[in-house]
């Protein structure tokens, strides 16, 4: 909202599409960012017409490449495709909306299958998109985040991972 010189205070506009480069690597996690935690670098594609993204997780050896840090038995991989719209100060409601409300906040999310943290992983290639109905809806005044994640999960009452809270973290990795 800084970045906007014209507005006055208090009726900013928040226009993210013009400094998309300030969300791209930022971390979920604090205490350990992503790249601690999963030591190995996935490359992705994003096709923003289609709102929809590619990330392939290289080989991972749990031993090497994860850092465990709860010793928790469990892992998975997430990705997930979001957008944004920008926001605007509206003086006829005095208060802020977004330019594409049916877009502002949306999201996809596709949850990898719970892995052994004792155990080697081949490449894998994970695909997520949004509906076409919001695809239809892009404009310049959307921003379109990529994200990954590791979650990792303990056994459960019924012998199944479950996912252990505040265990895992994540990264935004590509904005568009």
């Amino acid at each position: 909202m800084k970045l906007d010189t014209e507005s006055v205070k208090g009726k900013r506009n928040l226009k993210l599409s013009a400094y998309k480069q300030c969300m791209e690597g930022f971390n979920f996690n604090r205490t350990y960012p992503f790249n601690t935690v999963l030591r190995v670098s996935p490359r992705w594609v994003i096709d923003r017409e289609h709102l929809q993204a590619e990330v392939t997780f290289p080989r991972i050896n749990t031993d090497i490449d994860l850092l465990n840090i709860q010793k928790l038995p469990f892992f998975r991989l997430i990705i997930a495709i979001g957008t944004i719209s920008d926001i605007v100060y509206n003086p006829e409601i005095e208060a802020y909306e977004p330019v594409v409300y049916d877009l502002h906040g949306h999201s996809e999310t596709l949850t990898g299958k719970w892995n052994s943290t004792q155990t080697i992983l081949t490449e894998q290639t994970m695909t997520v998109q949004m509906t076409e109905a919001e695809a239809a809806l892009i404009t310049d005044n959307v921003t379109v985040l990529l994200s990954v994640a590791v979650e990792f999960g303990n056994v459960g009452f019924t012998g199944e991972p479950v996912e252990v809270k505040y265990a895992g973290c994540g990264k935004v990795i590509a904005v568009r």
